[in-house]
């Protein structure tokens, strides 16, 4: 599943492709997306432009000129593409149509995403429960957020009422660097294990930004690198392990990241 920095580069995909452009026409070859009914966003958006592109966790966030802003949450598969003389990208699902031609669709082939058109972005946030998103915090802000929790470390950082836009992977990175156990009870975390935390949350993310989500080019001796079960851990002799925590996959290395208790 797409996280915040996937999230960060499609904002940036739409701040250089699709700002500023009347907006013509839009299509929908599926609508089982859509959070509002077809009718409410070819009324809001058709003649309206794309104003700004923002990033909220796991959602991307399109104000426009009007006074709704278009969301995406990308489920597993969410992509867009921008593109013109050529046939709709496979797996269409939203198809805005541009005054200069250009058309930037949305796809989803797994259909897990949704579209959402909203008035207020803070109503939506509280609607959904949204936590801050994890780049925007302060070391203190975290600290707080963590402070009365007690459940698996690895589910608390994923719970996106909590802190929005980590998942899977690059919770397990955090984790895999600050050689913290994913199951280890938040509550029994130190406060400056918490605060190492917070700067390696950052400084993953931040590299996954950088890197463009590519793998391949991340550190070799990342976790992101070896997330296989049975892999040889970059740092120990030992070798990771695959678990559950929170009904979600997990990978770790036993040896470097141990269970207390």
């Amino acid at each position: 599943m797409p996280e915040l920095p996937e999230i960060t580069l499609f904002r940036n995909y739409v701040r250089e492709t699709s700002l500023k452009k009347t907006i013509k026409k839009i299509d929908f070859p599926e609508s089982s997306l859509l959070q509002a009914p077809a009718e409410d966003f070819k009324n809001e958006l058709i003649g309206k432009k794309f104003q700004a592109a923002e990033r909220l966790g796991k959602y991307l966030v399109i104000t426009t000129t009007g006074s709704p802003s278009l969301i995406f949450h990308f489920g597993m598969t969410g992509k867009l593409e921008y593109y013109s003389n050529q046939d709709p990208p496979k797996y269409s699902k939203m198809i805005l149509y541009f005054e200069d031609d250009y058309r930037l669709a949305f796809t989803c082939r797994r259909k897990l995403g949704k579209i959402y058109l909203t008035e207020d972005l803070e109503s939506f946030k509280k609607e959904n429960e949204l936590g801050p998103d994890a780049l925007e915090i302060s070391e203190k802000e975290f600290l707080n957020l963590l402070e009365e929790k007690t459940g698996a470390i690895k589910a608390v950082l994923t719970d996106q009422h909590v802190i929005s836009g980590i998942g899977n992977v690059y919770s397990d990175e955090m984790l895999y660097q600050c050689k913290i156990h994913p199951k280890t009870k938040t509550s029994e975390i130190s406060a400056s294990d918490k605060k190492k935390l917070y700067k390696k949350m950052k400084h993953v993310l931040e590299m996954a930004i950088d890197k463009e989500g590519v793998r391949k080019d991340f550190p070799k001796t990342w976790m992101i690198q070896h997330r296989k079960d049975g892999a040889d851990c970059s740092k120990c002799d030992g070798k990771v392990k695959k678990i559950k925590v929170g009904g979600r996959s997990t990978y770790f290395c036993p040896t470097c990241q141990k269970e207390e208790g």
